[in-house]
């Protein structure tokens, strides 16, 4: 793809267990600023840990952003809330009226990415919450989950977004009572050898970026296309590009939650099952734990790691953001990682057993389907024939 940037240094982290300790340590670090974006934030020992790591900074002087969505975080309040704003932290909502007696549809444009930077230094991008990753109500931990840590130029194209969505909701909401600092110095000099680009989905300029490069890999694939997500319910155009990879002898594999978490998603994502099966595409539900991940990888050198789901929230509702990266080394990476947790954790959905589910099952699926397929519609502005 076009506006990949050489140059960086990416580490992949693998759930909390890795992202957490990095992302504390980078706040710890930081001297000047830190920003950081995430849908949720939970009053748990993870949150209270980098909540305490957010204040650390602020008493240090390090000018401290918070910027957490209004619906995704509608439970953080009261007492760690006020600890952070009593210890410097500047906290806001994105989108805080969440009214359930309001149904406008705007009201389901949410800010789902999530995004660390410190001193326009050191970036974070994936699909982790600061939430325990051993807090699964209903499941069995920990999260299944990725992110990656930036060093480098990329963090001229991150540094910036980062900066402009604050900007707008501090002014959205009348905060201009905050001190505003001299520019920061974006240190974003080559320091690694990945090649990567910086992709967001937002609802002006950028409303389908995240899903075309992910059909733009797809269509240059080769050999396999791997892919990872939580939440799996592609629109027209994306199904048509996979089986058609399929088609010329591609092979696709994909993982996918297995546990339920939202029953109306996850029966309405099983209607796509027979197309894909058909189609000879490989299918595993990864039922060993919560599976929350959100990456891809192609051909073993294109890889994605963001909070972009393939449903119609993330590519025609929310705020969302990924990271492509194009090298061989961080692909394998990767997709050694998904074929671990796939061999330890995942059933594979074979063509004849899905044939013979029951009638019952049938029905639970195509109403579902059938629901969100309307939801779409009303939600999206009647942009939704992509997911017909």
């Amino acid at each position: 793809m076009s506006g990949l940037v050489p140059g960086n240094r990416i580490e992949l982290l693998r759930a909390g267990a890795e992202y957490f300790p990095a992302l504390e340590a980078a706040c710890d670090g930081a001297g000047h600023e830190i920003y950081l974006e995430t849908y949720i934030f939970e009053d748990d020992v993870t949150g209270r840990r980098i909540a305490q790591a957010l204040v650390r900074a602020a008493r240090r002087g390090v000018a401290t952003h918070l910027l957490i969505d209004g619906f995704g975080s509608k439970d953080l309040g009261g007492e760690l809330l006020q600890q952070m704003r009593d210890g410097g932290v500047r906290v806001l909502k994105y989108r805080p009226d969440i009214s359930p007696w309001t149904l406008r549809r705007e009201r389901l444009r949410r800010m789902h990415r999530k995004i660390a930077v410190i001193d326009a230094r050191i970036a974070f991008v994936g699909g982790i919450n600061i939430i325990d990753d051993m807090h699964t109500p209903g499941q069995t931990p920990p999260r299944f989950d990725y992110a990656v840590r930036i060093e480098g130029p990329l963090l001229a194209d991150i540094y910036p977004v980062v900066t402009r969505l604050w900007t707008l909701v501090v002014w959205t909401q009348f905060r201009q009572h905050w001190p505003q600092r001299a520019g920061t110095v974006i240190k974003s000099g080559r320091c690694g050898r990945h090649r990567a680009a910086f992709v967001v989905r937002d609802n002006l300029r950028h409303r389908k970026d995240i899903e075309n490069a992910y059909l733009d890999a797809i269509a240059r694939a080769k050999t396999e296309i791997v892919i990872a997500c939580a939440y799996f319910f592609p629109g027209r155009s994306f199904r048509r590009a996979l089986v058609e990879a399929a088609a010329r002898g591609v092979r696709i594999v994909l993982l996918l939650q297995g546990r339920v978490e939202y029953v109306l998603l996850h029966y309405a994502s099983r209607a796509l099952y027979g197309v894909f099966l058909n189609a000879g595409i490989e299918i595993h539900e990864y039922r060993r734990s919560f599976l929350h991940a959100k990456v891809a990888v192609i051909d073993d050198r294109w890889s994605t790691v963001g909070s972009s789901n393939i449903d119609p929230m993330s590519l025609l509702l929310a705020r969302e953001a990924n990271v492509v990266i194009d090298d061989a080394a961080f692909a394998r990476e990767l997709r050694k990682s998904l074929s671990e947790a796939a061999a330890k954790g995942a059933h594979q959905v074979r063509r004849a057993s899905w044939r013979r589910q029951s009638l019952r099952a049938r029905v639970m699926i195509w109403i579902c389907y059938g629901l969100v397929r309307f939801l779409t519609g009303w939600s999206a502005y009647g942009r939704a024939r992509e997911f017909k």
